[in-house]
C-alpha cells in the first residue's frame, strides 16, 4: 500500500513491526500500538482449534480474538485507509506491532526504547489495549477509556520453617482485602463518578465515594472498586525450596504512585518477626503517571463512541491488569487504552482463557469505530 514497513527482530524468532505515514506537523503523531504475542492455549479444552480463527454461530473462535489480534487488526486496517486515501495527514500515523507483551515485553516494548527508541520519535499520543466497555441487552451502556492502573511487583522470600512462612502470611492477610482506602487518588474519585450513573446498587456510594467513607459505607462497595485504592500484599502458599528451607512469592499490587523501595523495606519489616526474609532481586513495578482527559484525543474518542454506540463515555482505571502504554507514559506521551467493538462478559471471560471468541459483527463494528476515529484525528487541521 505504498508504506514501508520495517522488521525489526530483537531476538532469533521474535520479530517487531514498525511502520510510519508522515504528516504536515511535528511532534504531534498518534501510536497504535499491539502485541503480536498470545498466551499458550491447549487445543484440548477448546470446542473450536485455538489457532484455526474459525467462524461458528457468528463468532470468531481463536487465541487473540480478543487479546489482542482482534484489536491489532482494527490498527492495521485503519492504517491502511489512511495510506489509501492518497492524502497527506496532518500528524505522523505509526504503527507498531511488538513480539513480546504477554511476558513482561522484554523483547517487545522494552527492548525497541531501549534500542530503537526512533520508533517513538514525534509521538504525542498512544492507543492500546486497556479499555473495558458494558454491555446491557447487547447495548453499549459505557465506553471506558483506559487511563492508567495499578503496578505489580513480586519479591521470593524464604523462611527457616513451613510454619513461620505461614505464620507471616496470615499475619499480612490484613493488606490482602480491605475494608477502608489507604489514598483515594483525584483520577480514582473521577472514575468512579464517570461509572457511577451506570450502577444501580452503588450509585451513590461510586458518586460520593468520600461521604461513602466519611458515613462508614466504604466497605459495601465491591472489592473490584475498593482495591483501587489501597496497596495489596498477598503471599503464594509456600513451597519447599531445594536447600531445606521453604520458600513463597509475595505479589505487591500498588497505586500507581507508589514508591516501591519504601514498599519493600515496610514488607521487610513485616516479615522480619516470623525469621522470613526477601531474597534474589525483586521483579518491580514501577509508578506511571496517569494519561490526562482533558485533551482534544481524549474528548474524540468519548465523541466518536457517542456517535457509533449512542453510549456514555469516561474513564477507565485497571485493577487487575496491566499493558505496554505504561512503558510510554513515563516517557511522556499521553496513551488511551480503547476497546473499541462490544463485548459480552461471556466473551470477555475468555481472554486468556478457553474457547476465546468474539461477535464477528461487533468486531466489524470495531473495524468501522478505529478507523473513523483515526481518519478524523490524523486529518484533523484542529
Amino acid at each position: 500500500n505504498g508504506v514501508r514497513a520495517e522488521i525489526i527482530e530483537s531476538a532469533p524468532g521474535r520479530k517487531n513491526v514498525y511502520a510510519r505515514i508522515r504528516g504536515r506537523r511535528a511532534g504531534e503523531g498518534l501510536l497504535l500500538l499491539q502485541h503480536l504475542d498470545v498466551v499458550p492455549a491447549n487445543a484440548a479444552d477448546w470446542d473450536y482449534p485455538p489457532f484455526g480463527g474459525e467462524i461458528h454461530l457468528n463468532q470468531l473462535h481463536g487465541r487473540g480474538a480478543v487479546d489482542m489480534k482482534s484489536i491489532g487488526l482494527t490498527h492495521i486496517l485503519a492504517f491502511l485507509s489512511v495510506a489509501r486515501s492518497g492524502r497527506t495527514p496532518e500528524r505522523d500515523l505509526v504503527l507498531l506491532a511488538v513480539a513480546d507483551e504477554e511476558t513482561n515485553s522484554a523483547l517487545g516494548t522494552q527492548w525497541l526504547l531501549a534500542h530503537r527508541p526512533d520508533v517513538i520519535d514525534g509521538v504525542r499520543y498512544a492507543f492500546g489495549e486497556g479499555g473495558v466497555n458494558e454491555m446491557t441487552a447487547e447495548k453499549m451502556v459505557y465506553f471506558g477509556i483506559e487511563i492508567g492502573g495499578k503496578q505489580y511487583s513480586q519479591a521470593r522470600v524464604e523462611g527457616p520453617t513451613l510454619e513461620a512462612l505461614a505464620q507471616a502470611r496470615f499475619a499480612l492477610q490484613r493488606y490482602w482485602l480491605r475494608r477502608e482506602p489507604e489514598r483515594i487518588l483525584p483520577q480514582v474519585r473521577a472514575f468512579f463518578r464517570d461509572l457511577a450513573p451506570t450502577r444501580y446498587h452503588f450509585q451513590p456510594l461510586l458518586a460520593d465515594v468520600d461521604a461513602a467513607v466519611r458515613e462508614g459505607k466504604f466497605w459495601e462497595l465491591p472489592n473490584t472498586y475498593r482495591e483501587l485504592t489501597y496497596n495489596i500484599t498477598a503471599m503464594r502458599w509456600p513451597v519447599a525450596a531445594a536447600n531445606g528451607r521453604y520458600e513463597a512469592i509475595i505479589d505487591l499490587v500498588d497505586l500507581p504512585d507508589e514508591n516501591l523501595d519504601a514498599r519493600l523495606a515496610w514488607l521487610a519489616g513485616q516479615l522480619a518477626p516470623f525469621g522470613v526474609r526477601i531474597t534474589g532481586t525483586p521483579t518491580r513495578g514501577f509508578a506511571v503517571p496517569f494519561s490526562p482527559t482533558g485533551t482534544p484525543l481524549f474528548r474524540l474518542i468519548a465523541d466518536q463512541a457517542r456517535h457509533r454506540y449512542a453510549t456514555t463515555a469516561g474513564t477507565m482505571v485497571l485493577s487487575r491488569s496491566t499493558n505496554d502504554l505504561r512503558y510510554l507514559r513515563v516517557r511522556g506521551i499521553t496513551c488511551y487504552g480503547i476497546l473499541p467493538f462490544p463485548l459480552d462478559v461471556f466473551q470477555s471471560q475468555s481472554i486468556h482463557g478457553t474457547n476465546e471468541r468474539i461477535r464477528l459483527d461487533w468486531f466489524m463494528n470495531g473495524v468501522d469505530f478505529t478507523r473513523e476515529l483515526v481518519e478524523r484525528w490524523t486529518f484533523s487541521e484542529e
